[in-house]
Protein backbone atom coordinates (compact mmCIF):
# COMPACT_ATOMS: atom_id res chain seq x y z
CA UNK A 1 0.00 0.00 0.00
CA UNK A 2 1.38 3.41 -1.15
CA UNK A 3 1.85 6.34 1.80
CA UNK A 4 -0.87 8.10 -0.13
CA UNK A 5 -3.73 5.18 0.25
CA UNK A 6 -2.36 4.70 3.60
CA UNK A 7 -4.02 8.70 4.66
CA UNK A 8 -6.77 7.69 2.20
CA UNK A 9 -7.93 4.69 4.46
CA UNK A 10 -7.42 6.75 7.37
CA UNK A 11 -9.45 9.54 5.81
CA UNK A 12 -12.49 6.92 4.76
CA UNK A 13 -12.75 5.73 7.87
CA UNK A 14 -13.00 9.05 9.62
CA UNK A 15 -9.71 9.31 11.24
CA UNK A 16 -9.51 13.30 10.80
CA UNK A 17 -12.70 13.68 12.26
CA UNK A 18 -14.83 14.09 9.23
CA UNK A 19 -16.72 11.89 7.92
CA UNK A 20 -16.27 11.67 4.12
CA UNK A 21 -19.79 10.72 2.94
CA UNK A 22 -21.11 13.82 4.83
CA UNK A 23 -18.84 16.16 3.00
CA UNK A 24 -20.07 17.26 -0.69
CA UNK A 25 -17.88 18.83 -3.06
CA UNK A 26 -19.49 22.08 -3.95
CA UNK A 27 -17.21 23.53 -6.52
CA UNK A 28 -14.73 21.77 -8.98
CA UNK A 29 -12.49 23.54 -11.28
CA UNK A 30 -9.23 23.64 -13.67
CA UNK A 31 -6.83 26.27 -13.21
CA UNK A 32 -4.65 26.67 -16.35
CA UNK A 33 -1.55 28.61 -16.49
CA UNK A 34 1.19 29.65 -19.22
CA UNK A 35 3.93 31.76 -17.71
CA UNK A 36 7.54 33.58 -18.99
CA UNK A 37 8.74 35.74 -16.51
CA UNK A 38 10.68 38.86 -17.36
CA UNK A 39 14.35 38.45 -18.22
CA UNK A 40 13.82 34.24 -18.49
CA UNK A 41 14.73 32.62 -21.34
CA UNK A 42 11.90 29.73 -20.78
CA UNK A 43 8.60 29.10 -20.01
CA UNK A 44 6.47 26.97 -18.64
CA UNK A 45 3.03 25.76 -18.28
CA UNK A 46 0.71 24.23 -14.98
CA UNK A 47 -3.00 22.85 -15.13
CA UNK A 48 -4.25 22.27 -11.47
CA UNK A 49 -7.26 20.01 -10.43
CA UNK A 50 -9.24 22.42 -7.12
CA UNK A 51 -12.11 20.40 -5.47
CA UNK A 52 -13.67 23.16 -3.29
CA UNK A 53 -14.78 21.79 0.56
CA UNK A 54 -16.18 24.44 2.59
CA UNK A 55 -13.65 27.40 2.30
CA UNK A 56 -10.84 25.48 1.35
CA UNK A 57 -9.65 24.08 -1.68
CA UNK A 58 -7.97 20.71 -2.20
CA UNK A 59 -5.47 20.27 -5.24
CA UNK A 60 -3.16 18.65 -7.24
CA UNK A 61 -1.93 19.31 -10.25
CA UNK A 62 -1.83 17.57 -13.73
CA UNK A 63 0.22 17.56 -17.03
CA UNK A 64 -1.90 20.06 -18.97
CA UNK A 65 -4.36 18.23 -20.69
CA UNK A 66 -4.38 15.14 -18.54
CA UNK A 67 -7.51 14.83 -17.11
CA UNK A 68 -10.57 12.81 -18.41
CA UNK A 69 -13.14 15.20 -20.05
CA UNK A 70 -15.52 13.92 -17.48
CA UNK A 71 -13.13 15.00 -14.15
CA UNK A 72 -15.42 17.90 -13.25
CA UNK A 73 -18.38 16.60 -14.00
CA UNK A 74 -17.52 13.45 -12.07
CA UNK A 75 -16.35 15.40 -8.66
CA UNK A 76 -19.23 18.72 -8.54
CA UNK A 77 -21.73 16.94 -6.09
CA UNK A 78 -19.63 14.43 -5.45
CA UNK A 79 -19.43 13.35 -1.78
CA UNK A 80 -15.48 13.17 -0.64
CA UNK A 81 -15.92 9.55 0.27
CA UNK A 82 -16.57 8.89 -3.48
CA UNK A 83 -13.80 10.93 -4.79
CA UNK A 84 -11.57 9.04 -2.17
CA UNK A 85 -12.31 6.10 -4.32
CA UNK A 86 -12.45 7.49 -8.00
CA UNK A 87 -10.12 5.36 -10.52
CA UNK A 88 -8.35 9.06 -11.40
CA UNK A 89 -5.30 9.67 -8.81
CA UNK A 90 -4.90 13.58 -9.19
CA UNK A 91 -8.79 12.82 -8.08
CA UNK A 92 -8.16 10.72 -4.77
CA UNK A 93 -5.39 13.63 -4.35
CA UNK A 94 -7.42 16.86 -4.35
CA UNK A 95 -10.25 15.02 -2.38
CA UNK A 96 -7.93 14.11 0.68
CA UNK A 97 -5.96 17.48 0.14
CA UNK A 98 -9.99 18.84 0.47
CA UNK A 99 -11.13 16.99 3.19
CA UNK A 100 -7.58 17.87 5.64
CA UNK A 101 -7.83 21.70 4.44
CA UNK A 102 -11.27 21.42 6.58
CA UNK A 103 -10.18 18.87 9.47
CA UNK A 104 -6.13 20.16 9.86
CA UNK A 105 -6.47 23.72 8.38
CA UNK A 106 -3.17 25.83 7.84
CA UNK A 107 -3.05 26.96 11.47
CA UNK A 108 -0.41 27.21 14.62
CA UNK A 109 -2.65 24.98 16.32
CA UNK A 110 -1.84 21.92 13.93
CA UNK A 111 1.22 23.06 13.54
CA UNK A 112 1.85 26.00 10.79
CA UNK A 113 3.84 28.59 10.66
CA UNK A 114 2.68 31.48 8.30
CA UNK A 115 5.21 33.09 5.64
CA UNK A 116 4.10 36.30 4.36
CA UNK A 117 4.80 36.60 0.76
CA UNK A 118 4.78 40.72 -0.61
CA UNK A 119 3.21 41.58 -3.23
CA UNK A 120 5.00 42.09 -6.56
CA UNK A 121 5.48 40.66 -10.03
CA UNK A 122 5.12 37.01 -10.22
CA UNK A 123 8.91 36.60 -10.28
CA UNK A 124 9.48 38.56 -7.20
CA UNK A 125 6.84 36.41 -5.73
CA UNK A 126 8.76 33.47 -7.34
CA UNK A 127 11.46 34.54 -5.58
CA UNK A 128 10.45 35.13 -2.46
CA UNK A 129 8.25 31.76 -2.26
CA UNK A 130 12.01 30.08 -3.27
CA UNK A 131 13.58 31.82 -0.27
CA UNK A 132 11.47 30.61 1.86
CA UNK A 133 11.85 26.83 0.96
CA UNK A 134 15.18 27.10 0.66
CA UNK A 135 15.06 28.29 4.77
CA UNK A 136 13.45 25.23 5.27
CA UNK A 137 16.93 22.74 4.32
CA UNK A 138 19.28 21.86 6.77
CA UNK A 139 22.73 23.94 6.90
CA UNK A 140 24.85 21.13 6.40
CA UNK A 141 23.52 20.46 3.19
CA UNK A 142 25.87 20.20 0.26
CA UNK A 143 23.93 18.72 -2.93
CA UNK A 144 20.18 18.75 -3.70
CA UNK A 145 18.32 16.74 -5.56
CA UNK A 146 15.58 19.13 -6.70
CA UNK A 147 12.66 16.72 -8.23
CA UNK A 148 9.98 19.27 -10.08
CA UNK A 149 12.70 22.30 -11.70
CA UNK A 150 11.66 25.91 -10.78
CA UNK A 151 14.21 28.12 -11.55
CA UNK A 152 13.91 30.29 -8.67
CA UNK A 153 14.44 27.62 -6.32
CA UNK A 154 17.34 26.57 -8.52
CA UNK A 155 18.85 30.47 -8.44
CA UNK A 156 18.25 29.89 -4.72
CA UNK A 157 20.66 27.26 -3.80
CA UNK A 158 22.97 29.03 -6.29
CA UNK A 159 22.92 32.12 -4.82
CA UNK A 160 23.50 30.01 -1.23
CA UNK A 161 26.14 28.17 -2.75
CA UNK A 162 24.40 25.13 -2.75
CA UNK A 163 24.73 22.37 -5.57
CA UNK A 164 22.04 20.76 -7.05
CA UNK A 165 20.85 18.37 -8.80
CA UNK A 166 17.65 19.30 -11.43
CA UNK A 167 15.18 16.50 -12.20
CA UNK A 168 11.63 16.29 -14.07
CA UNK A 169 9.88 14.14 -16.20
CA UNK A 170 9.83 16.53 -18.98
CA UNK A 171 13.95 16.70 -18.66
CA UNK A 172 15.59 19.71 -20.87
CA UNK A 173 17.77 21.98 -19.92
CA UNK A 174 17.60 24.69 -16.52
CA UNK A 175 17.88 28.74 -16.96
CA UNK A 176 21.79 28.28 -16.85
CA UNK A 177 21.53 25.48 -19.58
CA UNK A 178 22.43 22.80 -17.01
CA UNK A 179 20.70 19.11 -18.48
CA UNK A 180 17.59 18.30 -16.65
CA UNK A 181 17.44 15.03 -15.70
CA UNK A 182 14.35 12.93 -16.30
CA UNK A 183 14.96 9.65 -14.29
CA UNK A 184 15.50 10.84 -10.78
CA UNK A 185 15.48 7.75 -9.10
CA UNK A 186 19.01 7.14 -10.38
CA UNK A 187 20.43 10.08 -8.60
CA UNK A 188 19.42 9.66 -5.25
CA UNK A 189 22.74 7.92 -4.23
CA UNK A 190 24.42 11.17 -5.14
CA UNK A 191 22.39 13.55 -2.64
CA UNK A 192 22.23 14.79 0.54
CA UNK A 193 18.92 15.74 0.20
CA UNK A 194 16.03 15.87 -1.77
CA UNK A 195 13.51 19.35 -2.53
CA UNK A 196 10.33 16.99 -4.09
CA UNK A 197 7.21 19.04 -5.62
CA UNK A 198 4.22 17.96 -4.40
CA UNK A 199 3.40 17.05 -8.04
CA UNK A 200 5.10 13.68 -7.31
CA UNK A 201 1.99 12.53 -5.28
CA UNK A 202 -0.49 13.29 -8.12
CA UNK A 203 1.83 11.04 -10.99
CA UNK A 204 2.44 8.55 -8.37
CA UNK A 205 6.14 8.88 -7.63
CA UNK A 206 6.19 10.28 -3.91
CA UNK A 207 7.02 7.30 -2.33
CA UNK A 208 10.37 6.31 -3.96
CA UNK A 209 11.24 9.51 -2.48
CA UNK A 210 9.97 8.88 0.58
CA UNK A 211 11.25 5.92 0.62
CA UNK A 212 14.85 6.49 0.09
CA UNK A 213 14.47 9.06 2.97
CA UNK A 214 13.31 6.83 5.30
CA UNK A 215 16.17 4.40 4.60
CA UNK A 216 19.01 7.23 4.54
CA UNK A 217 18.01 9.34 6.95
CA UNK A 218 18.71 12.10 4.53
CA UNK A 219 16.14 15.57 4.99
CA UNK A 220 13.50 15.55 2.28
CA UNK A 221 11.92 18.30 1.77
CA UNK A 222 8.03 19.34 -0.03
CA UNK A 223 7.60 22.57 -1.62
CA UNK A 224 3.51 21.79 -2.20
CA UNK A 225 0.44 23.66 -3.75
CA UNK A 226 -0.67 19.94 -4.94
CA UNK A 227 -1.65 18.32 -1.39
CA UNK A 228 -0.60 21.36 0.61
CA UNK A 229 -2.49 19.65 3.64
CA UNK A 230 -1.56 16.18 2.74
CA UNK A 231 2.56 15.96 3.11
CA UNK A 232 2.13 18.26 6.71
CA UNK A 233 0.46 15.01 7.92
CA UNK A 234 4.04 12.97 6.81
CA UNK A 235 6.21 14.53 8.93
CA UNK A 236 6.22 12.05 11.69
CA UNK A 237 6.68 9.84 8.28
CA UNK A 238 9.85 10.73 6.85
CA UNK A 239 9.27 14.15 5.61
CA UNK A 240 11.26 16.51 7.10
CA UNK A 241 9.70 19.91 6.70
CA UNK A 242 6.77 21.24 4.12
CA UNK A 243 5.88 24.81 2.33
CA UNK A 244 2.02 24.24 1.96
CA UNK A 245 0.90 26.28 -0.51
CA UNK A 246 -3.06 26.25 -0.42
CA UNK A 247 -5.16 27.54 -3.38
CA UNK A 248 -5.01 30.52 -4.55
CA UNK A 249 -1.34 30.62 -5.57
CA UNK A 250 1.40 33.41 -5.96
CA UNK A 251 1.15 33.25 -9.36
CA UNK A 252 -2.83 34.07 -9.86
CA UNK A 253 -2.23 37.42 -8.17
CA UNK A 254 -0.58 40.27 -7.92
CA UNK A 255 -1.25 41.21 -3.97
CA UNK A 256 1.04 39.50 -0.85
CA UNK A 257 0.07 36.73 0.26
CA UNK A 258 1.26 33.66 2.61
CA UNK A 259 2.88 30.45 2.69
CA UNK A 260 2.67 27.63 6.01
CA UNK A 261 6.04 26.05 6.72
CA UNK A 262 5.96 22.96 9.26
CA UNK A 263 9.24 21.53 10.37
CA UNK A 264 12.23 22.80 9.01
CA UNK A 265 16.43 23.31 9.64
CA UNK A 266 18.15 22.30 11.82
Amino acid sequence: MSHLDTLVERARAGGYGLDPARQRIAVAFCTTQAVRHDGRSRGYRNEVLGLRLGAGVGSCAVEPGGLPASTLEDCVGATVADLLAHPVLPVRVAALDALLMAARPHTPANGARPCPLPAGTSLAKSRARARAVVELLPEQVRRVLVVGVVNSLLEQLRDRGIGYLPADLKGGTTEWGETVHSDAGGLLHRCDALLVSGMTLGNGSFDGFLDHARETGKPLVVFAQTGSAVFPRLLDSGVHAVSAEPYPFFWLDGGPGVIHRYGGAR
